[in-house]
């Protein structure tokens, strides 16, 4: 087999499996870290948006030249943007003002139109809520109407869940030699969640496996909560129904303050040399809190959802950008 590959489409996937050693330093047992950051868009999203794609063109919902469409807060945005330049399809990205500019800057370097939404009246900057979400569809179904598109829709076709069910779960099983107790990821659009829990749980039944919400808008646990603002761009928009989730079984929620997220990822780049995003930082804090308590002891599977290069204009690595020490 050539080691040259065709186009970076297949650089897709195939993504490095690390124990996060220095930060379990002071706890009994493991965090195994997917560092999704490996992919050609710098995300998991990459996997969703090549598999969406390709089985639209092998069922034919998508047709040679047509735009493709989709809401993003920038990662599935980017990959899409990546999948469609290689393949030729003109991409429309549409997003919330409130999530980060590079997430912007990235969707138009790969040549994607970006349609950016004000925010709901209320909304703060770096804080997207469901309110913000429901302008952002709007736009989208109607450029969609507009222009004849392709609507990705990954809040709901199969190839969301299929990219990890098929992808990112059995890599995983294989790097950690099926040596996995817990699984926990924060919830976007549930995608990841179904699609490795299912595979986990059909190696090993035991596997426990636990959605992440952010503690401000926890409204899957608790249903009747307050929902208030957080800094955790690309998931927790306090939606209480996903259809990724609607049949997976789910053995427990863990919430994670938006200071906790951000204290993580910067444990994470401190300390074990990751660059990551808000939601990785979520998905560590809730993985020690898993093995300070039901999985002492046990391998907790988490993925690094994003790079930290996505978040450079935002308050995530403010300190970095006042340190003294930089001249």
């Amino acid at each position: 087999m050539s080691a040259v590959a065709d186009s970076v489409l297949a650089t897709i996937g195939g993504t490095p499996l690390v124990s996060l050693d220095r930060i379990t330093r002071d706890v009994d047992g493991k965090i195994l870290a997917k560092l999704e950051i490996y992919n050609p868009g710098l995300s998991k999203k990459d996997r969703a948006a090549l598999r969406i794609i390709e089985e639209a063109e092998r069922d034919g919902s998508l047709e040679p030249g047509q735009t493709v469409v989709e809401l993003t807060s920038g990662n599935m945005g980017t990959g899409l943007a990546i999948v469609c330049a290689v393949k030729g399809y003109p991409f429309v990205a549409v997003m919330s003002r409130g999530n980060s500019v590079e997430r912007a800057t990235m969707m138009l370097a790969h040549g994607a139109e970006v349609v950016l939404v004000d925010q709901a009246p209320q909304s703060i900057p770096g804080e997207v809520s469901g309110a913000d979400l429901a302008r952002v569809e709007e736009t989208a179904q109607a450029i969609c109407t507009d222009r004849g598109a392709f609507r990705v829709d990954q809040f709901v076709r199969a190839g969301g869940v299929n990219a990890h069910f098929f992808g990112t779960a059995p890599e995983a099983w294989t790097q950690a030699e099926g040596q996995i107790d817990g699984f926990c990821d924060f919830v976007g659009s549930g995608g990841t969640f179904a699609g490795v829990s299912r595979y986990l749980k059909e190696r090993n039944a035991l596997i426990d496996c636990y959605l992440v919400e952010p503690e401000d808008a926890a409204v899957m646990s608790r249903p009747e909560s307050e929902i208030r603002g957080h800094p955790i761009q690309g998931g927790g928009y306090a939606m209480r129904d996903l259809a990724y989730l609607s049949d997976v079984e789910v053995d427990g929620y863990l919430r994670v303050s938006g200071e906790a997220a951000r204290a993580r990822a910067r444990e994470l780049a401190r300390v074990e040399g990751i660059f990551a995003g808000f939601s990785s930082g979520a998905n560590v804090d809730a993985a020690l809190q898993l093995l300070e308590g039901p999985l002492r002891g046990g391998n907790v599977l988490i993925l690094i959802c994003d790079s930290g290069t996505k978040y450079l204009s935002t308050d995530l690595w403010a300190e970095a950008q006042g340190d003294p020490s930089i001249s």
